[in-house]
């Protein structure tokens, strides 16, 4: 298991270096879906399957469409369409396709060495101790986490949204 994680740890240097020094916004994102993916590789190496597969759910899945649907959000117009055109280039997903086929080949590596799904890092975090976690010590910090996101979210929309025509001022305004 060490050179599993390992392997993954290079991949989640490399794909978090390439997240800072893309200047497109979707290429930093699927490079930083891949970092994700291979952080929740080295917590199954580290015999965390669940906080492994909560990182590829929620992190990897969830924040990832909110981040996805704020940058389609903020880019309107006639521009966005050429920009999306060119980001459906094969080229764009040589880089993530790569370090994601190193990942995947990881997981299928650890699934046949160790089928009963247990990592052979030591004992397995239970459920029970990571939701105990979340809603015990760290509940403050879940909860502003997520009003965090949502202030971004709120504040990405008042960004995007087209300016009102000037004219008279509406009533009950």
């Amino acid at each position: 298991m060490d050179i599993v994680f390992y392997i993954s740890a290079a991949v989640a240097a490399a794909a978090t270096f390439l997240v800072v020094t893309r200047l497109h916004a979707v290429h930093a994102l699927l490079y930083l879906v891949v970092s994700l993916l291979s952080v929740a590789v080295i917590f199954y190496a580290l015999g965390a399957s669940y906080a492994a597969a909560l990182e590829a759910i929620i992190y990897a899945g969830a924040i990832m469409v909110l981040f996805v649907f704020v940058i389609m959000l903020l880019r309107l117009g006639r521009e966005a369409t050429a920009q999306e055109s060119q980001w459906l280039r094969a080229r764009t997903w040589v880089g993530p396709g790569i370090l994601a086929a190193v990942l995947a080949g990881e997981v299928v590596a650890v699934a046949v060495v160790s089928p009963g799904g247990q990592a052979a890092a030591g004992q397995a975090v239970a459920p029970v101790a990571v939701g105990a976690s979340l809603l015990g010590p760290y509940l403050l910090g879940v909860e502003l986490a997520s009003m965090l996101l949502l202030a971004g979210l709120v504040g990405a929309y008042h960004l995007a949204r087209p300016e009102a025509p000037p004219g008279p001022p509406r009533k009950g305004h």
